[in-house]
């Protein structure tokens, strides 16, 4: 038997993760069944394929996950590169000398995305879906190498954010007679972190911008109310891993400052922002808070501790 004709092919694929859906914990995986015509048994493998001629890895590998899963894909600026050497497999009908080279990004898609669905015709897939990570990684779903590689190589994306955050406090109402008054919280929606939580209004810092000023915008955006920025009450962090408002999911890390700030205690707070990670803002009985009767962060509690330590008076 003479020499098999050689055939080196470079591709790109993207590892894209979420949370599933009404789950803190668990992660999915988007994947791609290949087509009877590329194998008989059950194979799922990353979404990608071949690069055309002239055409830059990060263009393909998007193109290639719309047309094998009709989403929108979004990669890193980085990659991995596998190789691997397949002498003997058939290819078209004939048995060849394959070199695959595999360039896989890390992707993500919109929190919103569609259920995925196969929208290229008589292409080398047959369906696509989200699978839970363990039955990938305990074999429950047979899956070609390369995902089980790339799973075992990625990392999370890193981000660390600094934001500013405002603790905001009326002091009680008639009606409520003695007692700590309310604070002004406002309640994440699908599209960010802890969706349905409540938590104080602020969020990140834009690049250059100073905490004050960018605190006075986040709480006209999320409360629709201007404040008065006051001193710094305490500096506060978590870190939590997630799917990011972006549909990215992160390995994040939240670096808090507090400030004691001031509103109009009459003004009564609405959500002005569109589109954003708030869907709700209210004032919450400080009581309320304490005896945890709806789901807040420990940043409130937080706060409000480090108040009562050096001794801020709610407004």
């Amino acid at each position: 038997m003479g020499s098999l004709p050689k055939r080196q092919r470079v591709a790109a694929y993207a590892v894209i993760l979420r949370v599933a859906p009404g789950s803190s914990a668990g992660q999915e995986i988007l994947l791609s069944r290949l087509a009877e015509r590329i194998t008989s048994d059950e194979l799922w493998t990353l979404p990608g394929g071949g690069l055309d001629h002239g055409e830059d890895p990060r263009d393909a590998v998007v193109r290639e996950v719309r047309e094998e899963t009709g989403l929108d894909a979004q990669v890193g600026e980085t990659a991995r590169v596998y190789s691997a050497h397949l002498p003997g497999v058939w290819r078209d009908g004939r048995r060849v000398d394959a070199h695959a080279l595999r360039i896989v990004y890390d992707g993500w898609v919109a929190v919103d995305a569609p259920t995925p669905r196969v929208v290229e015709v008589d292409g080398s897939t047959a369906e696509a879906a989200w699978h839970p990570v363990s039955e990938v990684v305990d074999g429950t779903l047979p899956v070609a190498p390369l995902v089980l590689e790339a799973l075992a190589d990625h990392q999370p994306f890193r981000m660390q954010r600094v934001g500013a955050y405002a603790l905001i406090r009326r002091a009680p109402l008639a009606t409520q007679g003695a007692g700590e008054g309310d604070v002004l919280l406002v309640q994440f929606s699908q599209r960010g972190f802890h969706t349905g939580s409540w938590s104080l209004p602020g969020g990140g810092l834009d690049h250059g911008e100073s905490p004050r000023p960018a605190l006075e915008r986040e709480v006209q955006e999320e409360c629709g109310v201007a404040c008065a920025v006051g001193e710094l009450l305490a500096v506060h962090d978590e870190a939590f891993s997630g799917t990011a408002p972006s549909g990215r999911f992160e390995d994040f890390h939240a670096v808090l400052l507090i400030f004691a700030a001031t509103v109009d205690p009459e003004d009564q707070p609405r959500v002005v922002e569109v589109g954003g990670t708030t869907e709700a803002a209210a004032w919450v009985p400080v009581a309320d808070v304490r005896a945890r009767k709806l789901p807040v962060l420990d940043t409130v509690l937080h706060a409000l501790d480090a108040a009562g330590r050096i001794g801020a008076d709610p407004a």
